[in-house]
């Protein structure tokens, strides 16, 4: 099984956003150094706790400070942005780093509606362009523009000997057929919807259509997992992350993320439970035998060729050793296998 790293770039309440930032880089040395596939960090804006609103300016620094692993976004919020200004970015950063790009493209807000009008202007409008943008970037990563187009004599200078390769993230169909239409690899957000996601998948695999001579489709599913040396220390982890989820649905303001003790002390309402036991359903919390377990049917299920692992702890030692124990657990029983 492949296994990949998601980093939202945790701030926690004793720390400030240049060491989490920090600690990402750390983050990623680590996963390259345990076999991990791939490491994405996604963008957000203005939001409590989270450090990266740029992940391109953080995929220069992580990739001049590790030597193999893929890197790449998770995802870039195209409807923010134009085409042609992406497509360069990432075309720069594939010749710099070559054939280890990944361009994650997402619709999503990513932040506030102040955040949105900042960044954008009209980004619901920009969302219902969504299609058209993203062919528009395929066209400026393949260097492909029909002759008729306005950008036929435009390249997204650099032009690099292996291209990044653009996957669509999403949670819902609608993703997902846009996907299939495109011909490009799918990541699903597990740890983010409540939809049928093994009926989307499967409908982007029925739905596939090669962009180029040879591609097949490819999925990756995300997921929230909480690992550690045994069940009840990986409960204690969780509470941080577990207790900041739910004061952000709550909309209660708050600072980097909470600290264990911290955690332990909110007082809880009945309505609170309730909504944590949503939060805790997309979640994986356990030891690294009952982690594989659950990843192995995850994967199964929703017909995956990837996992993409997003853990968030308070301290960085336990997200790093989540990371650890679960590479340990799983390729060392594939080696057995072997």
């Amino acid at each position: 099984m492949r296994l990949s790293i998601l980093d939202q770039s945790p701030i926690p309440s004793n720390q400030t956003p240049q060491d989490a930032l920090n600690w990402s880089m750390k983050l990623a040395q680590a996963g390259e150094a345990l076999g991990y596939t791939r490491y994405w960090i996604a963008e957000h804006h203005d939001l409590s706790g989270l450090a990266c609103p740029a992940p391109e300016v953080m995929l220069g620094y992580i990739g001049a400070n590790t030597n193999r692993i893929r890197i790449g976004s998770g995802a870039v919020l195209l409807p923010h942005y134009r085409p042609f200004k992406v497509a360069e970015i990432f075309n720069t950063l594939a010749t710099l780093f070559p054939n280890r790009i990944d361009l994650g493209i997402g619709r999503a807000p990513g932040g506030s509606a102040e955040a949105m009008t900042a960044l954008s202007g009209n980004f619901i409008k920009n969302v219902g362009n969504f299609p058209s943008l993203l062919r528009d970037l395929l066209h400026f990563l393949d260097d492909d523009f029909p002759t008729d187009s306005e950008y036929s004599k435009l390249s997204a200078s650099p032009i690099p000997e292996n291209p990044p390769i653009p996957w669509l993230l999403g949670t819902g169909k609608k993703s997902a057929i846009l996907a299939a239409e495109n011909g490009v690899p799918y990541t699903f957000g597990y740890f983010m919807s409540d939809e049928d996601g093994a009926a989307i998948i499967k409908e982007y695999i029925n739905r596939f259509k090669p962009r180029k001579e040879g591609q097949k489709p490819q999925v990756i599913l995300t997921v929230n997992v909480i690992c550690a040396e045994t069940t009840e220390k990986a409960e204690v982890v969780a509470a941080s992350f577990l207790i900041w989820s739910l004061k952000m649905e709550k909309g209660e303001s708050q600072q980097g993320f909470p600290s264990l003790s911290d955690a332990q002390q909110y007082k809880l309402t009945e309505k609170d439970k309730e909504t944590l036991e949503k939060v805790r359903q997309k979640i994986i919390i356990g030891n690294p035998q009952e982690v594989k377990q659950k990843l192995y049917e995850l994967k199964t299920r929703y017909e995956a060729d990837e996992v993409m692992i997003n853990t968030i702890t308070y301290l960085p030692e336990d997200r790093i050793q989540s990371y650890e124990l679960i590479a340990k657990e799983v390729f060392s029983d594939e080696k057995r296998l072997k």
